[in-house]
């Protein structure tokens, strides 16, 4: 087997171990009853990350203000990615505080936050789930690795299978995609008619 091989047969059984999983349906429709609940109220859909968890929360982000596979209105969701204010944020308080200050900023109650993280360690990320906590937002955690020390702070927690980063936020992103078809065909049931 070629190292190629061997690593499509590595994506494929972490895949297989999550659909094995008889409780992560469960969250993952958990997920996006709470988006439809909150896009519903008038809320927005927050989301944050590190390193390429950011970059998948910048694509969750889009998909909901631009459009996913069909013509629809947009929907309010904004990824905490702003490079100024968190180098400013960074320099001025830590870079522990770069998603709190913009939770604090920008979320209220009835939002939810969409937290990406392989490790579940991230001290940004616990920051900004405690400060979501203090504003009745709900709390969205795509993990790995056991979820680490933010699986408490997640009103949902889905922990994907994976040893290494890649292979997870491989699961994080087959799970945003997902999500953002049911939630389409809940609110937007035409499209899928």
């Amino acid at each position: 087997m070629t190292a190629i091989e061997a690593s499509f047969r590595e994506a494929q059984e972490c895949l297989a171990q999550f659909l094995a999983d008889s409780e992560q349906f469960p969250r993952v429709r958990l997920f996006a009853d709470r988006l439809v609940d909150t896009f519903l109220a008038g809320g927005k859909a927050l989301s944050c990350g590190n390193g390429g968890s950011m970059s998948d929360a910048m694509h969750f982000a889009e998909e909901w203000s631009g459009r996913y596979r069909k013509e629809r209105p947009p929907l309010p969701a904004l990824a905490l990615s702003d490079p100024g204010h968190m180098s400013c944020v960074a320099n001025d308080y830590g870079f522990e505080e770069v998603f709190a200050r913009q939770v604090q900023a920008l979320g209220k109650n009835g939002d939810l936050l969409l937290m990406l993280s392989t490790s579940g360690n991230s001290p940004n990320l616990i920051r900004a789930a405690e400060e979501a906590r203090t504003r009745d937002i709900a709390t969205v955690g795509l993990l790995g690795k056991g979820g680490g020390a933010l699986l408490p702070f997640c009103d949902i927690g889905i922990i994907v299978p994976g040893s290494t980063s890649d292979r997870i936020q491989e699961l994080h992103i087959k799970i945003i995609h997902i999500v953002i078809e049911t939630v389409e065909r809940r609110l937007f049931p035409e499209l899928y008619a």
